[in-house]
């Protein structure tokens, strides 16, 4: 064995393996069984198949290993039962079927970033031209919002996937987009059906409105607001019921641009209403908006993780929304919501990339993997892994500056909605 007291790679043969070694595969991904190149040995298992894929060498790292190494054995070690050769094979051919499937899960979310591009880019041009061609515009709202219905309308499960931060230009749309998607997410989970969606859809889209009317410095600001600007923010609710009704939106919709900001608790505005005195859409869409504030502030620097906006939400602020309606939207965003930085019960780390509405508990993670080249990155459903557990959330500023570099942390929070491919809802 190569001396521990030097920073050279200390390596062991097989016959020296035993539980509580931690080993690093100097492999190809794909020319082994297992789902990381570094690991520590847990199981009996492990260390059969480390020992039939005939290597003479095997690296450990002494640091991270919780035993030392067996003697090193005075003989030459016995072939590999042909079993056992067979056993590692089929082990291997499971995983290049695994493989296949996390390519199609990359395949789906390409098209659900293709997707989400061309419906920001769509908002986008309906917001410029909604003065100058209202009835075009309108039109073309009601049909990006139908197309939206239609993918939540489906008797499969629906995914929330991340997307990325900055796609085409279009950042200053992703607010209303976000809370347009998560809020018919919202509406799908309390069973609504097409109108109900359409109504929220269309309330979502446009409930910030009301901003058009304010100065584009004051929108721009980073610090805090003065009690005179933040007066001033707050007639954007008054702003869009006008520019709202002259848009022709429907009063369920009109409600949500008004209503958007009233909390359950009478702590919201412009009318401090309380409980049954807001409309039960815009009820659903305060819960939305409150997230994505959180998540997406003014200054990033300022902005929460996921996690820790969902945390704020329902430890502090619990009494300012509907409880059935957050516990629902937590339940469906999960745990650890698309976004969040984590650590995986192996000590992985990685950054949740998609959550199945059904399985919050078991979401889809992009591991970080210094010996698989970025663009390559493993992508491990969790609902698949089952002895893999999510143990704690990270904040990015935790990383090493590596890790953050490969799992690119997004600095806005953007999220899409499509359906999880496979069988349908209780099938």
């Amino acid at each position: 064995m190569t001396d521990t007291s030097t920073s050279q790679p200390t390596y062991i043969v097989p016959a020296q393996l035993r539980l509580g070694l931690y080993v690093r595969l100097e492999l190809d991904w794909l020319s082994h069984p297992f789902t990381f190149n570094q690991f520590k040995i847990t199981k009996q298992e492990q260390i059969d198949t480390l020992r039939s894929l005939g290597l003479e060498r095997i690296r450990i790292d002494v640091k991270r290993s919780d035993v030392q190494p067996l003697p090193a054995p005075t003989e030459p070690e016995p072939a590999v039962p042909a079993a056992q050769r067979e056993a590692q094979d089929a082990a291997i051919v499971a995983k290049r079927v695994r493989v296949e499937k996390l390519t199609q899960h990359r395949t789906a979310l390409n098209e659900c970033e293709r997707k989400f591009q061309g419906a920001a880019r769509a908002l986008k041009t309906i917001t410029r031209n909604l003065f100058a061609r209202p009835g075009e515009s309108m039109a073309e709202a009601a049909e990006l919002i139908s197309s939206l219905v239609d993918s939540m309308l489906t008797d499969r499960d629906i995914a929330i996937h991340l997307m990325n931060d900055k796609l085409g230009g279009e950042e200053v749309y992703f607010h209303q987009l976000n809370v347009a998607v998560l809020a018919m997410m919202l509406g799908k989970q309390l069973h609504m059906d097409r109108e109900q969606l359409t109504e929220i859809g269309m309330g979502a889209l446009f409930h910030d409105i009301g901003k058009m009317e304010l100065p584009s410095q004051l929108l721009q600001k980073t610090d805090a607001l003065s009690p005179s600007e933040q007066d001033l923010m707050m007639r954007h609710t008054h702003y869009g019921l006008e520019i709202g009704k002259k848009l022709g939106l429907t009063p369920e919709a009109l409600a949500i641009v008004f209503q958007h900001h009233e909390c359950v608790d009478g702590s919201g505005y412009p009318h401090a209403l309380r409980g049954e005195g807001i409309l039960p859409l815009s009820r659903l869409v305060a819960i939305v908006n409150e997230y994505d504030n959180l998540c997406n502030r003014p200054n990033p620097r300022d902005s929460l993780t996921p996690y820790e906006a969902l945390a704020t939400m329902f430890g502090q602020q619990r009494a300012r929304f509907e409880a059935q309606a957050l516990g629902i939207f937590i339940r469906c965003m999960g745990v650890y919501p698309p976004g969040t930085l984590v650590q995986l019960s192996n000590n992985a780390l990685g950054l949740v990339m998609a959550v199945n509405s059904s399985k919050p508990l078991k979401p889809t993670v992009l591991i970080y993997d210094p010996s698989v080249p970025k663009h390559e990155a493993i992508i491990l459903d969790l609902e698949s892994e089952a002895e893999l557990t999510i143990i704690k959330s990270i904040r990015p500023g935790q990383l090493p500056q590596q890790v953050f570099t490969y799992l690119n942390p997004r600095k806005r929070m953007t999220y899409y909605c499509d359906t999880v491919p496979g069988p349908t809802q209780g099938a």
